[in-house]
């Protein structure tokens, strides 16, 4: 069986894996994927022209969200999906009243597994449109909209949704199949999907902040308390607070890990006194990590690696995320993880480092004027973002070295799990500001945009025209779809690594770096020469 997946940054030999994924994805579960993904897009050609249907926008989030890196990996789950969405298109093409032809829309799914497989192989991303620089400015799309569905699945479980947003998810889907469009229709579909990821962010911002109150600057134990022990990964804040709901009382202390780690800046969460603290780094050191941790582990969104059998007893996933012969939680009943915890022996009391969380944009625009008279002061010189996702490939000490050799004038901004590349690592401050601020999540660069937003207002420039610069790593799609974000604002000048993506084309980076002046990080020394001076 063949397979081709560059959705990564990890993509094999810098093209993309065809005998097996790096993430740990067999060609099987590649081949099902692009075989929902073209289901998807025949839906959405009905799905378009039906308007806004609760059922089928919910599926279409949850589905594109399943593609993405490090989530779905159990065949017999993707297969299910492949099913019901063909039971909603032709439940669509019924209630739309049309009948449309082409080879998408006739699309009709085997009814097994195995033949599920088959019809995959002729569905991968390189047998769409002749054009390479048009298939990929398409993959960057498709890729904006998987990212976007992740944060869109955040927000709907608090209940969030918006009507404007997911008449695009069908819009785009369906436009895809569209012949007759050419290379700036996807351009400008590809910038209108940054456009509406800034709205689900800040819905999520919205759902987040009104359930557990702003993130407020928040010390986060590093070392153990003595207990039982649940470990929490992934991203999910609605989950964790289910979690800790379910535990209170119980003698079992709750820890997180990878991105999990703003929650702890959350009121609603942190009054929770057996939220203990933080275990281990990003995602990619898992395997090192949770062989070490003496409780139940469970994985709440995407970032799942092949668990080794060390503590794959012990290992649970949840909502969309799948692996084969782990455990999973369907719903909201914790019980089966919290009686695994019971069984295991815990921690021992071992305190250790504390590192600070929780400077949202209301903790750090609080305190905006403080800030303001730094910078006329001269205190402060530069900021720089420095943040996105983290990855095993070799060249993100980059981002370490980055960070260490910042002149003293300078503050830090951070979000994503890059952040663990540095945030153990001790820069002081200016005038009582740290000069390292823990944004949050990737969802937060919705916090990252504000801060920058509201200290372009108080400077009466624009956001290109202050002391900032963003060095930014990326992994996956949601750092696609903040990328497109960030072109959709207007915002130049970003440097990213440790390589680019490997479904652009040279045509397309060249368009993008006479729009954007985007340029791939080199050197410390000579990037921060180009910055600084």
């Amino acid at each position: 069986m063949e397979m081709f997946c560059n959705q990564c940054e990890q993509a094999a030999n810098g093209t993309g894996c065809n005998i097996s994924g790096v993430c740990g994805k067999k060609p099987e579960v590649a081949v099902l994927q692009d075989h929902l993904l073209y289901g998807l897009k025949s839906l959405a050609l009905y799905a378009d022209k039906l308007g806004r249907n609760a059922e089928i926008d919910r599926f279409t989030i949850e589905a594109l969200f399943s593609t993405v890196t490090n989530v779905d990996f159990e065949p017999a789950r993707i297969g299910a999906l492949i099913t019901q969405c063909y039971a909603l298109k032709e439940k669509a093409k019924a209630a739309a009243g049309v009948t449309l032809t082409g080879q998408v829309a006739d699309w009709k799914p085997a009814a097994d597994l195995a033949g599920m497989t088959v019809q995959g192989e002729a569905h991968g991303i390189n047998t769409q449109h002749v054009n390479e620089d048009i298939r990929s400015v398409i993959e960057i799309l498709m890729y904006g909209l998987k990212g976007m569905a992740a944060y869109m699945d955040h927000a709907m479980i608090h209940g969030k949704t918006d009507d404007e947003v997911m008449a695009f998810f069908q819009k785009a889907l369906a436009a895809t199949t569209d012949a007759n469009l050419g290379l700036m229709d996807f351009v400008g579909l590809a910038m209108e999907c940054g456009k509406q990821n800034l709205t689900v962010m800040g819905l999520l911002d919205s759902a987040n902040t009104g359930a557990y109150g702003h993130p407020v600057p928040t010390a986060v134990q590093l070392g153990t308390k003595a207990g039982k022990a649940i470990l929490v990964t992934g991203h999910d804040l609605k989950m964790l607070e289910e979690l800790l709901k379910q535990t209170e009382g119980k003698g079992i202390n709750i820890y997180t890990h990878g991105e999990m780690l703003p929650a702890h800046g959350y009121p609603g969460l942190k009054k929770y006194t057996h939220l203990a603290g933080n275990f281990g780094g990003a995602w990619q050191d898992q395997a090192k990590e949770f062989v070490n941790f003496p409780g139940s582990i469970i994985f709440n969104t995407n970032c799942i690696q092949r668990p080794s059998d060390s503590y794959k007893d012990r290992l649970y996933t949840w909502g969309l995320v799948a692996w084969p012969d782990v455990k999973h939680v369907d719903g909201w009943d914790f019980s089966a993880v919290i009686d695994k915890a019971l069984e295991l022996p815990g921690f021992p009391d071992n305190p250790g480092q504390e590192i600070l969380t929780g400077f949202g944009h209301n903790a750090v625009l609080g305190v905006a004027d403080k800030v303001i008279a730094a910078v006329k002061s001269g205190a402060i010189k530069h900021f720089f973002l420095i943040g996105g996702c983290d990855g095993a490939k070799s060249g993100r000490n980059y981002y370490t070295e980055f960070a260490e050799k910042l002149p003293q004038d300078t503050v830090i901004l951070t979000l994503a799990c890059g952040k663990y590349r540095f945030n153990k690592l001790d820069f002081g401050d200016i005038g009582g500001i740290p000069r390292l601020l823990d944004v949050g999540q990737c969802n937060d660069a919705y916090s990252a945009i504000q801060i920058a937003v509201a200290l372009a207002g108080a400077f009466e420039c624009g956001v290109n025209d202050l002391p900032l610069s963003m060095i930014l790593s990326w992994y996956e799609q949601k750092a696609v779809v903040i990328l497109l974000t960030l072109f959709h604002l207007g915002i130049k000048n970003i440097k990213l690594g440790p390589s680019l993506p490997a479904f652009i084309t040279p045509n397309i980076l060249n368009f993008l770096v006479e729009n954007f002046n985007i340029a791939p990080i080199t050197t410390v020394e000579a990037d921060m020469k180009s910055i600084l001076g």
